[in-house]
Formats: C-alpha cells, sequence, structure tokens
C-alpha cells in the first residue's frame, strides 16, 4: 500500500534536516563541487523521485502536488538539490511517462525506483541556446535503429546522469536537416549509447550540480525514440511548458527560507533600543519577500491542477512563460532583499542568502531568458486583442480569462489603448511583466475564494500595483536609448580636467 503523502513528506523534510545540520554542514557542503556519497545515498534512499513515476511502474502516481511539493521540500535546504530533482522530473521522468515507447519504460523506471537513477535531458549546443530550433545534432535511421551525432551543453546532471534524453534533427541524403525535432533515450551504461563529457565547466553557483560540453556520438534502437502524438516541436513546447509550470516548486521553499530566516534575523537583530524589525523601510522589504511567498504560492497551487502529463500544454505558453519568469525573478528579488537585510554575514558563499543570489540567477536564463518569455507574452496578448478586434488594452483585459478576476483593482492603470505601429521590443518585455503579474495574482485570488488568507492577498496586490504602475510608466514612455558601439573616441574623463 502506498504510504500517504503527508506521512512521505514529513519524512523526507526530516531526513534532509538531519542530513544537512545534523551529520553534515549544507553551508560547508556548499563550499565544494558535488555531494559526498553518502550524502546522496541519505537523500536518494528517501526515492524521493517516485513521485514522478506513474502508478502502474511502481511509483507514486506522477501527482504533480507532490512533485512540486518534493522540490520545495529540497529548495528549503539547497536550491541546487531541488534543481537536481526538478531536471530528473520535469526533462525526463515526466517525458518518458507520456511519451516514452512500453517497452522501456519500465526497465527505466526500475532503475530510479530501486539503483537511485538519474535523468536529464539534451537541447541546448554551443552555437544554439534559446535558438534550438536550429540545433545540428542530427540523426540517421537504420534497421538497426538511430545513429546520433553532434555536440551539447550546459546540461545540468554532465557527466552524472545515467539515462538522457537528446534531440536531433533528422539528416537526409544530401545531408540537410529537417526542420522538425526529434527526442531519443539514451542508456550511459550501454557503451553504444555512452555520452562521453568534453569538459566540464565552472558554474559560478549550483555547486552542486555539474555542467559541461557533452560529445554526442552513439546509437540506439528504435524503441528508445519519444512516440509523439504530432509533431515533434509540439512535444517539445509540451516538455518545455510543463517544466516551467513546476518551477514555482523549485521557488515555493527557496522563497519561503529567504523570508523565515529574514523575519527571524530582523526580530533578533538590535539597532539601538528596538529590532531591525521596526525599521519601516526594512518592513517593506519583508513585505516583498512576503509577496514573493504568496504569489508563488498561488502558481504552485494552479500548477498543480493544470500541469499534469495529461494535458496537452503545448500552446499554454502564456501561463507556463509567466510562472517561470516571475516566480524566477521574485527568487532573485528575495535573495537579494535577504543579504541586504542580513549585512556583511550575509555576503558569503557559506551564508543560504549569499549562496542564493548566485544559485538563483541562472533560473532567470536557462529554459528561455526572461526577457525573451516576456517578450512572448505580451505578444501572444497583442496577438489576441487583435483577433478580437479590441484595441484598449484594459477592456480585454477586463474579458480575458487569465486576468479577468484581478482586473478590476489595476483598471485605472491599463487605460491604455495600443497605436497603430508596432511596438519595440523593450515595450513588450515591461508590458509581458506587467501581464505576468496579473496572471499570478489571480493564482492567488482562486485560492482566496478556497479560504487562503486575504491579508497576504492584499499585501501581494499592493506590491503587484506598484509594479505594474512603474512598467505601464516605462510601456508608455519608454527610453529609446541605444549603445554607441565607438564610445571611446572623446570620451576619456581625464582630457577634460
Amino acid at each position: 500500500m502506498k504510504e500517504q503523502y503527508a506521512v512521505f513528506i514529513e519524512r523526507f523534510q526530516k531526513r534532509l534536516h538531519e542530513i544537512f545540520h545534523s551529520e553534515h554542514n549544507i553551508n560547508n557542503l556548499s563550499l565544494e563541487r558535488g555531494l559526498p556519497d553518502e550524502v546522496w545515498r541519505g537523500i536518494m534512499e528517501q526515492n524521493p523521485l517516485s513521485v514522478a513515476i506513474p502508478d502502474q511502474f511502481g511509483g507514486r502516481g506522477a501527482n504533480v502536488r507532490e512533485c512540486l511539493g518534493i522540490l520545495s521540500a529540497a529548495s528549503y535546504e539547497s536550491l541546487s538539490l531541488s534543481l537536481t530533482f526538478g531536471i530528473n522530473i520535469a526533462l525526463f521522468l515526466e517525458p518518458l511517462a507520456k511519451y516514452g515507447h512500453a517497452d522501456i519504460q519500465q526497465g527505466i523506471f526500475d532503475r530510479f525506483l530501486k539503483e537511485r537513477a538519474m535523468g536529464g535531458l539534451m537541447i541546448t549546443e554551443p552555437d544554439f541556446g534559446s535558438d534550438a530550433l536550429n540545433m545540428r545534432t542530427s540523426y540517421v535511421e537504420s534497421e538497426a535503429g538511430f545513429k546520433l551525432e553532434g555536440q551539447k551543453h550546459w546540461q545540468g546532471l554532465t557527466g552524472m546522469a545515467d539515462f538522457w534524453i537528446v534531440a536531433a534533427r533528422k539528416k537526409n541524403q544530401a545531408g540537410d536537416l529537417a526542420r522538425d525535432v526529434e527526442f531519443f533515450v539514451t542508456d550511459n551504461s550501454k557503451a553504444e549509447q555512452h555520452i562521453p563529457v568534453e569538459e566540464y565547466f565552472n558554474n559560478l553557483g549550483l555547486y552542486m550540480i555539474p555542467y559541461g560540453l557533452n560529445k554526442i556520438d552513439l546509437n540506439v534502437p528504435h524503441t528508445h525514440k519519444l512516440q509523439q502524438y504530432s509533431t515533434g516541436i509540439k512535444m517539445m513546447l509540451d516538455i518545455l511548458h510543463r517544466s516551467r509550470m513546476q518551477f514555482p516548486g523549485m521557488g515555493m521553499g527557496f522563497i519561503q527560507r529567504m523570508l523565515d530566516d529574514s523575519l527571524a534575523h530582523c526580530l533578533k537583530r538590535k539597532v539601538g533600543a528596538q529590532s531591525l524589525y521596526h525599521i519601516d523601510s526594512v518592513q517593506y522589504q519583508l513585505s516583498r519577500i512576503q509577496t514573493a511567498y504568496t504569489l508563488c504560492s498561488g502558481m504552485c497551487a494552479w500548477s498543480s491542477s493544470v500541469s499534469g502529463i495529461e494535458f496537452d500544454l503545448a500552446t499554454e505558453g502564456l501561463e507556463a512563460n509567466a510562472m517561470k519568469a516571475l516566480v524566477t525573478d521574485l527568487m532573485q528579488e528575495s535573495a537579494q532583499i535577504a543579504v541586504q537585510l542580513s549585512g556583511s554575514s550575509g555576503y558569503k558563499l557559506d551564508h543560504v542568502a549569499g549562496r542564493g543570489i548566485v544559485d538563483s540567477r541562472p533560473f532567470q536564463i536557462f529554459e528561455g531568458s526572461n526577457e525573451m518569455l516576456y517578450t512572448q507574452i505580451a505578444e501572444i496578448v497583442v496577438k489576441q486583442m487583435k483577433k478580437a478586434k479590441e484595441s484598449h488594452i484594459g477592456t480585454f483585459l477586463a474579458g480575458f480569462e487569465q486576468t479577468k478576476r484581478v482586473l478590476d483593482r489595476f483598471k485605472k492603470h491599463f487605460d491604455i489603448s495600443l497605436s497603430a505601429t508596432n511596438l519595440v521590443q523593450r515595450q513588450l518585455v515591461v508590458f509581458g511583466k506587467a501581464i505576468a503579474r496579473l496572471v499570478c495574482l489571480q493564482y492567488v485570488d482562486h485560492m482566496v475564494s478556497k479560504g487562503f488568507r486575504t491579508d497576504l492577498f492584499e499585501q501581494a496586490a499592493k506590491h503587484v500595483e506598484m509594479d505594474v504602475k512603474a512598467l505601464l510608466s516605462d510601456f508608455i514612455d519608454f527610453n529609446d536609448a541605444a549603445p554607441i558601439v565607438e564610445y571611446q573616441e572623446k570620451s576619456d574623463w581625464a582630457s577634460f580636467i
């Protein structure tokens, strides 16, 4: 009989705390790359990745709520550990459960459940990051299976994962590559499928996770190709959108840790006769982290009901991008505030907040840089406005499914009409940021209708309104400054003394 989730997650949280605070010191462990084998054993003995494996294969059911719970519990202690789980869950186990060939699923899932295996996803290449559709890694089909060749880099768990899902494009007889992208499962324990590491990178943060450059020159059987329902590109969008919708799980525990530690420090730290907490600007900063906690809570609740593998998320770019971009911005802001409130003691790699700045920073870059995602959000909304033949932003958002519950209190700020001229990208970015905040505040509003604290919602709404006003000011009266490439001529300050 499957263990009750409440018991499972409590046991996992308790064991993590023991490992990182009694048996070892997480702050000291975080100074070195990787983790000692005995630490990994202690963590993986709890079978945390079982949450992403369907019931029929012996797992806990691939329930999104449980997946986000594991990610949150891990990120409260270590963002690197949470990302390790996130890579395994969203970029390997869920795609395998949804698209994997029946002949290989049970064997691979058994390795995860019984041998503590790990898996990841290879898309990014040295010359193709966000431009993934132009990747050069290719495959050729034969009677025996598929031959893959190319290079991949910056994959989390490089040289550590036992399995990979590798993206490649079909090469025809003329040597040209097809437009569509296909995905293949590889097993590093088999010589013909092994992916060697050509170079390990000195990543700035996330020391627990190895990154590097991988050489792809391997052969896999026909059963190792993921079985898409339509095109490979739509399958890739479904996988990436599901992953982005589960970022809030990694953000949740991390933001709560920044909040808990900052509150405790400010209540304890004395400045003269009073605690740091009683300083007005400190209360403002603490309320910013608390708003991040509230918005992330809403994202987790909403994601739990809409991002399971039973759903096709290929067309859900607006909500997926809103969650990923906003929660990662909130993670970075929360870490910055926590360090500021901690003073000099926070400016250390062996301090959870200081470490949090460098560890949370890449979250704003990988799986789609936030500027790109905010641009896409704005483009989706503008496209739908044109389709509806509505030029007034406030009127459109009042009837837009993702914003209509909360738009009323922001209506005066969105009293803006789109001009006939195209928006420049810097306008699209700030517009996308404003839309993302409304979308995610609406997730919290859904929770309020089920009993979530109204004081937390009202506090978050104040901060969202403040942000939206500033963003829309930049949207309306945008700065068109551009860099001057040959700036060094007549610009040396010493010449003007």
